[in-house]
């Protein structure tokens, strides 16, 4: 009996094709960051380290082509010739802004996602990019939501076909949620934290890229910087590995040095030399946001069948400021 063997592809990122040999064939992967962090830029990247391998990627996008052949320029990929050749076949997809006016916006957006694998089975291509996915996403139902993604991604992924999807930083918690919703069945999560340099301008940032299965080289993060006809260039260094990379929510996490301080849980670690608590518990919602994930998890249980476990804890106040006991000591002794 032939086993078949998961491959690796280079994707043009050096971080994680040096930290991880690359991606899995047939894997999909989530890229998410602020406006102007280079998502887009890393995006070209891929797309350009696949056609110039003689294979054939399809890229979804909600740019106009003129634009998106300038953006490609700035890194020297010359988007045009690859098109003219079929190796990237760019898709324009309009923003669904007109759906919320239906009493079921959940439906179009399922139909927007069932649509994705209908241009891939036309295209037939090795590697997509879709840039960017979040508009597509904004479920209200989000058991409705994890269950259409999953079997968006399975069929794409049956096709053997490498996917990064692009999402913007989640600025709500409701956007949190609906990333996590997704995020849980990727491959793995690239996050960018951006930074400015002093006229204001974007000058690169970090990346940090934490798997969710396979690639047990770990989670590990670099700085990267943005150069004109180069693109995307890193700071990779072996000591930016960072341990216990399986479980996305058992990584330590602290909080971003930078003005955006949004809550997302795939903040990069911005001192992999601190001493952090394994211990602590990285997500934190008040009863209403609560009371939602726990009526959507019900929801995708009715429809899927998949079990889940919720743990909720509230330390009494009263219990804390006489120090009977510190919410670090009961999160310890329930995780114990």
């Amino acid at each position: 009996m032939m086993q078949r063997r998961l491959n690796l592809v280079k994707s043009g990122l050096a971080l994680v094709d040096k930290a991880w040999g690359g991606f899995y064939r047939g894997g999909t992967y989530l890229l998410i960051g602020p406006r102007k962090s280079g998502r887009t830029l890393m995006a070209l990247q891929y797309a350009a380290e696949c056609a110039k391998n003689k294979e054939v990627c399809l890229y979804f996008t909600s740019m106009r082509p003129k634009d998106l052949l300038i953006h490609a320029a700035s890194i020297d990929f010359d988007l045009q010739t690859y098109m003219n050749q079929n190796l990237v076949i760019v898709v324009r997809v309009a923003p669904p802004t007109d759906i919320y006016q239906s009493e079921n916006p959940d439906s179009f957006l399922v139909e927007y996602l069932n649509d994705i694998v209908t241009v891939i089975d036309q295209y037939q291509p090795n590697r997509m990019v879709f840039d960017e996915l979040t508009p597509f996403v904004g479920f209200e139902n989000l058991g409705l939501l994890q269950q259409t993604y999953l079997q968006t991604i399975e069929a794409i992924e049956e096709k053997n076909v490498t996917s990064l999807l692009v999402l913007s930083e989640p600025a709500t918690p409701l956007a949190q949620m609906i990333v996590d919703s997704i995020a849980q069945y990727s491959t793995a999560v690239l996050y960018l934290q951006k930074k400015s340099s002093e006229n204001g301008q974007g000058a690169g940032g970090r990346a940090t890229i934490t798997p969710n299965v396979g690639h047990a080289e770990g989670q590990f993060q670099a700085d990267f910087s943005i150069e004109p006809y180069v693109g995307i260039t890193f700071e990779y260094d072996n000591k930016a590995h960072v341990q216990n990379p399986f479980n996305i929510d058992e990584l330590p996490k602290v909080q971003m040095q930078s003005q955006n301080n949004s809550s997302s849980k795939y903040r990069p670690i911005t001192n992999v030399d601190v001493p952090l608590d394994k211990l602590s518990f990285t997500n934190l919602y008040e009863l209403s946001e609560f009371n939602l994930i726990l009526n959507n998890q019900i929801a995708l249980f009715k429809s899927t069948g998949q079990s889940f476990s919720l743990i909720s804890m509230k330390l009494d106040p009263i219990a804390e400021q006489q120090r009977i006991l510190t919410i670090n000591q009961l999160q310890n002794a329930v995780r114990l």
